[in-house]
């Protein structure tokens, strides 16, 4: 569609002295919805994501509430198309990438440096980094990751075929991400700080008709204990203050997430939480940086409404490029 940006864009063949149109970090249901766009429009498109792409969505064992697909989908499934979709347009995508800091010139593009990937620069930028699990915070949690503490029953959920094991938090992602466990699991307890579940009623309703379910209402995890692996986890009753020990081989923490944000603090306008705050655009408080999706301040994290924001995001940064590239030539 356009041209002259292409041409511009080839500073060297080498990646750090090439200049690209967008640069996008993350590899979400966001940021690849961008890519497909910018990349289709034309614009010199690259995707920087710090594990494999896909994001939170290809680490959901079904999402049934996504348009198009009324029999569900595995979030791996979905996200693969996706990539390939972005990739079929030319967006090149580079995982296990991570971006440690953006620094905007004093020419108006931007410097991105990785851990791995060196420097890349861009004439624009979109935070689509999503968010991640977030931490009980009590003892035992980060002694006992991967040797039986999880955030992701999709990934681990089959290792424990036979056994029991705990979930922590009965909102719509513990439920949704138990729906793997009961399949395996021979037993499932949920622990829950609130008297109630916050999840939407399908879940609550096929975790409770479930005979290998056991939920666990008003109850506060307090410690995790082991002996190389997850024995046992502690929690107290916050109505009777009664404190028990319950045995079990694993524990999966679904308690919220945390912006994946630390690496734009002081650069873009953050929230109290550290999510993006952006006008409705999607334009951060730095002109040419952008951001789409769960990192976004104020957002439901849907895989449609990540979609939604990155179609927006893309047609916000095409006005952007328009106005510099071609409006400048």
């Amino acid at each position: 569609m356009f041209n002259l940006h292409l041409e511009q864009s080839a500073a060297g063949s080498e990646d750090q002295h090439r200049l690209y149109d967008v640069i996008i970090i993350g590899a979400g249901s966001a940021g690849l919805t961008t890519a497909i766009y910018t990349a289709r429009d034309g614009w010199d498109t690259l995707v920087l994501e710090e594990e494999a792409p896909g994001g939170l969505a290809a680490t959901t064992h079904r999402i049934e509430n996504y348009p198009g697909f009324p029999e569900g989908v595995e979030g791996s499934a979905l996200m693969e198309r996706f990539e390939r979709q972005a990739a079929r347009f030319g967006a090149e995508v580079a995982p296990f990438q991570k971006v440690e800091k953006i620094r905007k010139e004093q020419d108006g593009t931007f410097t991105v440096e990785g851990e791995q990937a060196g420097q890349y620069r861009g004439r624009s930028v979109l935070l689509a980094t999503g968010s991640k699990p977030r931490k009980l915070g009590i003892p035992g949690e980060d002694a006992y990751y991967n040797r039986g503490v999880s955030y992701c029953a999709t990934c681990d959920g089959p290792l424990y075929k036979d056994q029991e094991v705990v979930v922590i938090g009965c909102g719509n992602s513990g439920l949704q991400e138990a729906q793997i466990l009961l399949q395996y699991a021979s037993a499932v307890r949920f622990v829950e700080y609130l008297d109630h579940s916050i999840a939407e009623q399908v879940l609550q309703d096929r975790v409770q008709s479930h005979p290998n379910a056991v939920c666990l209402l008003s109850h506060q995890a307090e410690e995790i204990k082991g002996n190389g692996r997850v024995k046992s986890l502690v929690v107290t009753n916050r109505e009777s203050g009664e404190r028990r020990e319950i045995e079990t081989d694993a524990v999966f923490i679904y308690i919220g997430y945390s912006p994946d944000t630390d690496f734009v603090a002081g650069l873009v306008e953050l929230d109290d939480q550290g999510y993006v705050i952006t006008d409705e655009d999607l334009r951060t408080s730095v002109p040419g940086i952008f951001a789409a999706g769960d990192v976004r301040s104020d957002n439901l994290a849907q895989v449609a409404v990540a979609v939604g924001d990155g179609t927006k995001a893309a047609v916000s940064i095409r006005e952007y490029l328009q106005q510099r590239v071609l409006g400048s030539a």
